[in-house]
């Protein structure tokens, strides 16, 4: 497959320089949100597929890769639906997606509320469903902690294979070399906003297409949460992938993107089996 990836720049949004990826450069634009501690070039292979469909626009959320961080800059989950809208604002996006991965899931919700301005689709893939008075997100914030005082220190791919024992070596060699690029104050107020910010009161403020991605391996997403956020949105759809953990593109690269169907506008793989 020729490489869709088009470039790498920065601009100045919602206060603060934001670093992003770019790929395809054609069709409806799409916007996809990383995890926790998923700086934006390590959903490139992700993107690569996107971009044959979409003008794709990977981010480096404020705090991770070359986006801007520092120990005054506020890393919660409103700043970081911000600098979403303003990223989509400040380019004059118009009819975007929005994909967003686990805390980038949280932070789509969050900005579908806040800022809808030029949003018309939005796909949360395994969104961490923990809130005031709610079962605590699964992983333990020493698991992150740890791994990126391993990277920043040096330590070399070998030292994160007990953190992701199933990733190859390739997976393990790209996360190995950005990892260190996290802050960890970032790490810690996004970990603390997964138990602190009620995403669930978002929910039914959200007015587009949605789409609920959830892993048929892991603790992330229960059935009994399914459930919830089809009341909460009642149009939303809802598809299974069932080989995949958390890291759903990662686990099931094939699924992941068969998952999204024509959700999209245009099919990035095989039939979704919606829930």
């Amino acid at each position: 497959m020729k490489s869709t990836f088009l470039y790498g720049a920065n601009l100045h949004a919602n206060g603060i320089r934001q670093h992003y990826l770019r790929y395809g450069g054609k069709g409806r634009p799409v916007i996809l949100v990383p995890g926790i501690t998923s700086p934006a070039v390590t959903w490139g292979f992700v993107a690569e597929h996107f971009g044959q469909q979409f003008d794709t626009y990977v981010l480096d959320v404020r705090g991770r890769g070359l986006s801007e961080a520092s120990d005054a800059l506020d890393y919660g989950l409103d700043a970081c639906a911000g600098d979403v809208g303003g990223f989509a604002r400040v380019l004059g996006l118009e009819g975007y997606a929005l994909v967003g991965h686990s805390m980038g899931a949280r932070i789509g919700v969050r900005a579908a509320r806040h800022h809808p301005d030029g949003l018309e689709r939005l796909v949360l893939v395994d969104p961490p469903v923990s809130g005031p008075g709610r079962r605590p997100y699964p992983a333990k914030l020493d698991w992150y902690i740890d791994s990126i005082r391993l990277m920043r220190d040096g330590a070399g791919m070998e030292a994160l294979r007990p953190f992701s024992p199933t990733w190859t070596d390739s997976q393990l060699q790209l996360r190995s070399e950005w990892l260190h690029t996290c802050n960890e104050r970032a790490i810690v107020a996004s970990y603390n906003g997964f138990h602190e910010d009620d995403v669930h009161a978002d929910l039914p403020h959200v007015k587009v297409p949605t789409l609920l991605m959830v892993a048929g391996r892991g603790d992330v997403i229960r059935a009994e949460d399914i459930d919830e956020i089809g009341r909460l949105v009642p149009s939303i759809r809802t598809v299974r992938v069932p080989d995949a953990g958390h890291m759903i593109p990662w686990d099931d690269e094939t699924g992941f993107l068969s998952a999204f169907g024509n959700f999209l506008g245009a099919p990035l793989g095989g039939v979704a089996n919606d829930h």
